[in-house]
Order: structure tokens, then sequence, then C-alpha cells
């Protein structure tokens, strides 16, 4: 059989893959509030597959600096994710972390250094500058593809293949840890809504649940 002649059969059947495997994703919602039911925005929200592990991804990401202050402050990606860390200030930062998963330190630069910062390991990393102390931020790396950050509606949605996942939530400011909790996702939308005890003037003491 020519080249031509068996090529198509094989791309319809990987079309037909794809689609299949997006049929079957399932909507998730997440509502996180804090205790007086207001809506809790930033919050990191994961789902840890628990029947499989996906296949590893190289992922890209960039955490800006403007005015003194890193943007995104609260930050979530895959182990494997190539970071950037542009300088859009007219002064120079120095961006570093002291974190066990990657303690790194950049140069005193303006614009933008030569390159990436990839986080190979799990875990929480926080980021400062040794210029500006004010300037704090926070990664979550992890494992799972499936994870989101809530918006200013408290909102995080995604859609999960069927299967049952552990449940991690995190916030830089909560006052009390959730522990991890077991969902199962199955034919029908999941909607999970949490209560979280967050004060934005309180530091961050609880640990990033592992």
């Amino acid at each position: 059989m020519k080249y031509r002649e068996w090529r198509r059969p094989l791309q319809m059947a990987l079309l037909g893959l794809v689609c299949a495997n997006a049929a079957t994703a399932i909507s998730v919602k997440v509502s996180v509030t804090g205790k007086s039911g207001a809506p809790s925005a930033d919050t990191i929200v994961v789902f840890d597959p628990l029947d499989g592990t996906p296949a590893p991804t190289h992922d890209t990401a960039v955490i800006d600096q403007i005015n003194k202050t890193f943007v995104p402050r609260v930050n979530v990606m895959r182990t494997g994710t190539a970071v950037a860390f542009p300088n859009s200030d007219r002064i120079r930062h120095q961006v570093y972390s002291f974190s066990t998963p990657h303690p790194f330190t950049l140069k005193l630069y303006a614009g933008s250094p030569r390159t990436d910062v990839v986080f190979e390991k799990p875990g929480m990393i926080v980021l400062g500058c040794n210029i500006h102390d004010s300037m704090v931020a926070f990664v979550a790396v992890v494992d799972s593809p499936y994870f989101k950050k809530t918006l200013e509606s408290g909102i995080a949605e995604m859609d999960l293949p069927p299967g049952r996942y552990r449940l991690r939530v995190w916030n830089p400011n909560m006052i009390m840890a959730i522990p991890p909790q077991e969902i199962t996702v199955a034919g029908a939308p999941v909607a999970v809504p949490l209560r979280v005890d967050v004060d934005p003037t309180h530091g961050t003491d609880v640990a990033w649940p592992e």
C-alpha cells in the first residue's frame, strides 16, 4: 500500500481517538469561598489522578516583574515547565528562591535573563528579590496536568477524564489547612464547594499539601 493510501485512514483514526477522549472528559467546577462567604481568588486547585500517570509535558510560563511586584503572584504549573522571568521595571531585580525543590538565583538584571528556569521537581517554591524584600511570589509545581487557580469569582473549572482523583487546595493567606480529599469523576458534571479560612493580612503559615 502506498504512503498516501494509508496515511488518511491513520489520520482519521487518530482524530477519532482525540474526539473520543474529548467526549469522555467531564466538567468539574470547584467553588471556593471564605468564612464570610466571599469568593476566594488565587486559590490553587489540583486534581492528582489516582488511576494512572499522564504523559509528561514540557510547558512554558512567564512570571513578570511590574512595579516591584511579581505578576502573577500565585502560580501553579506542571513539573518540567520552563519559566521566563522578564523584568518590565526600569530598575534591576535579582530573583531567587531558597525553596528545597529548586533553589536558584538570577544575577542582578534588567530586561530578560538569557535562560529560563526549569522546575523539575514538585513542591512549593517561594520567590523573592534580593534587592526588594517586599517582592514575594509562590510557584506550586505539580506532577498532575489537572490544575487551576480560582478566578475573582472563587471558581476553578476544568475538564477531567473519568476516574479517581486526590483534590488538593492551597492559598497563600490560608489560616488553616484543608486535608486532601478523594473525588470520583464519573458520568455527570461534578461540583465541589469548599470553604477556606483566608485572611489577606495573614502571613503564609500553611504548608503546601504534599
